[in-house]
């Protein structure tokens, strides 16, 4: 092979497109009805329905608390935005999660373009039976590399207990989160730092 043929060969594998890249610009090109989602789950895409009733009256329920906690006098999240339909980026994981909210620490439209999800502080999943296997799995992994401090699932249909539990994963580390507490519909559950916050979960239909 001559030096020339070597350096176009070079250049040709140089401008080949990683698998990310391939799968990320097949997601940006989707057309879908109003109300459907689309995310990367480790490599993949996956189409997601447009939620029910009761997954959107939880979601209405947290978004609320927030809220009110957000424009409380001496808040300490008076800063941070909640967000719906917004996608969180982790190349490394080969995905991209849309989650049902997401708190970041400040405006969106100041977040970089790589829309990481290593700058979420808190991020939150309903279950739907369609989605909870990768709510419990999939995206948990995901968002413990990521960093993201705080992720609250709340599963309606607990594959242990079978009832209604909200889980709050904390501190992650090497991949994983290392502070898990778990609670039944109608229990309280706390967000520590820098939220500070008690959320009720007792109007949560399960």
């Amino acid at each position: 092979m001559s030096i020339a043929e070597a350096e176009a060969e070079a250049e040709t594998v140089d401008t080949v497109p990683s698998h990310w890249e391939v799968v990320l610009r097949a997601w940006e090109q989707l057309d879908l009805p109003e109300g459907w989602r689309a995310e990367i789950i480790e490599g993949d895409i996956h189409i997601v329905t447009p939620p029910k009733d009761e997954h959107s009256e939880i979601i209405d329920q947290l978004q609320t608390r927030l809220f009110r906690e957000k424009f409380r006098d001496g808040s300490r999240i008076s800063e941070c935005t909640v967000h719906q339909n917004i996608d969180l980026r982790i190349p490394a994981h080969g995905s991209l999660y849309i989650p049902d909210l997401v708190i970041l620490p400040g405006r969106i439209l100041d977040r970089a373009p790589e829309h990481s999800a290593a700058d979420a502080l808190l991020v939150v999943e309903v279950t739907s039976k369609s989605t909870a296997d990768r709510d419990r799995r999939a995206k948990l992994r995901g968002y413990a590399h990521a960093h993201i401090p705080l992720y609250l699932l709340v599963d309606r249909w607990d594959p242990i207990t079978g009832r209604g539990e909200v889980t709050l994963f904390s501190s992650p580390e090497d991949g994983r989160y290392t502070d898990i507490t778990k609670v039944p519909f109608g229990k309280d559950i706390h967000l520590p730092e820098p939220f500070d916050l008690t959320l009720d979960t007792s109007g949560f239909p399960a």
